[in-house]
């Protein structure tokens, strides 16, 4: 196992200084515009990248919570969720059990984040929680854990926070670039050296516009690369891969884009967060491999559930294809027989309709809402700082107690 993860961040370090020399390169055309010394452009440049990473490091997660708006839960707010991310601890074998979130929003999805296994959290959305049967929420709490095991969220953090950085400085200097370049080529024509200043303007504009999307292109193939292992690592740890598969192809099937996301943060997700309206996600999306790929190999994994069975169905579904599990990681683990799925997730509307219910009294709860219930059955939902003492029931008439 440690001999893929380490293959991982080798290939992520390499990617991640790719992204710093362009950030580097930024600064020093910065530098070179607008003091006319490239080296105080790349101190520059330096300053802000050290600033913001050690933002991400230690308070990344914090950040990416507050953004996704996302609520935290103890054992006690809503037990189903909490015992299955508490059984995926145990089976991934992390030291510590992760901080628990709830983010209100109907669209389908979940991501985790931390610095390490030690400060880690995962956050679910409303929607999977309500349309997900237990087992196809193990699936996915599995993947993210796997995330944590793996140590991913910290790189996704750090490459995060290293676009945003790229693309901040592209903008500004591609405006300084256009809005100043008339004056100065105006004073540095009349003072020579009006050509070399033009070679330099029109290749920094090219660099200004390439290096985001390079950035981008290469944060989304550092996501890309990780998910394969997540998804056989959660194979492995629910012993049952159509979970994930089933909960993958709920998730693609949803057009409800999550209203939080960015594209900054589109790939720490499960599943690319965006959608076209009126379609379902495309297997096209550049943050994630194709969710139809993904599908297809966890459900080729008839042998049991390990490193080797999921490589070997890899490698079914792409014939000739190179291996994305190492053979030092694949014979870690030997197989373990899959089990058949839960007694109780066969049933589907009725459970369907506990569940919606369930996560609306948790979200009640957590915003301070109140749920008062009439003699008559009815049932209030009392808002946070409601005046009156009591309420009168529109079905029976009757007044019910809310303090």
């Amino acid at each position: 196992m440690w001999e893929q993860i380490r293959a991982n961040r080798t290939r992520s370090i390499i990617l991640v200084t790719v992204m710093a020399v362009m950030l580097l390169a930024i600064g020093y055309f910065l530098g070179f515009y607008i003091f006319e010394n490239g080296l105080a452009g790349l101190f520059i440049a330096l300053v802000i990248w050290f600033i913001m990473t050690l933002i991400a490091f230690y308070s990344g997660d914090n950040i990416l919570l507050s953004l996704a708006r996302a609520k935290k839960i103890g054992p006690n707010d809503y037990p189903r969720l909490y015992n299955v991310v508490e059984e995926m601890k145990i089976a991934s074998g992390l030291e510590k059990m992760p901080d628990v979130y709830i983010i209100d929003d109907k669209a389908m999805n979940a991501f985790a984040t931390g610095r390490d296994p030690s400060k880690a959290s995962v956050a679910i959305t409303t929607g999977l929680l309500e349309k997900l049967n237990r087992d196809e929420l193990q699936g996915v709490i599995g993947h993210e854990l796997a995330h944590i095991k793996n140590r991913d969220v910290l790189l996704m953090a750090i490459t995060a926070v290293m676009l945003g950085t790229i693309v901040i400085l592209a903008w500004y200097v591609s405006r300084l670039l256009i809005f100043g370049s008339m004056g100065r080529s105006r004073s540095s024509a009349r003072g020579g050296g009006g050509q070399a200043q033009l070679i330099i303007l029109i290749v920094g504009i090219v660099f200004m516009i390439l290096a985001p999307i390079l950035a981008q292109l290469i944060y989304y193939a550092i996501s890309r690369k990780r998910e394969y292992l997540a998804d056989a690592s959660s194979a492995l740890y629910t012993r049952y891969p159509e979970g994930l598969a089933s909960a993958l192809e709920k998730i693609s099937g949803s057009t409800v884009e999550l209203k939080t996301a960015n594209k900054a943060t589109a790939p720490m997700y499960i599943i690319n967060p965006f959608r076209t309206k009126g379609m379902s996600l495309s297997n096209a999306t550049s943050t994630h491999p194709p969710v139809a790929e993904r599908i297809r190999i966890l459900r080729s994994m008839a042998g049991g559930a390990s490193f080797a069975e999921y490589d070997r169905a890899y490698r079914q579904v792409h014939p000739g294809g190179r291996s994305v599990i190492s053979q030092a990681t694949q014979y870690t683990a030997g197989a373990v027989g899959l089990r058949e799925a839960s007694p109780e997730e066969k049933k589907s509307t009725r459970e369907e309709i506990s569940r919606k219910r369930e996560v609306e009294d948790v979200m009640l709860k957590l915003n301070d809402y109140r749920i008062v219930q009439c003699s008559c059955g009815t049932r209030w939902k009392i808002p946070p700082n409601f005046p009156d003492p009591e309420v009168l029931c529109t079905k029976c008439g009757g007044r019910v107690k809310v303090r």
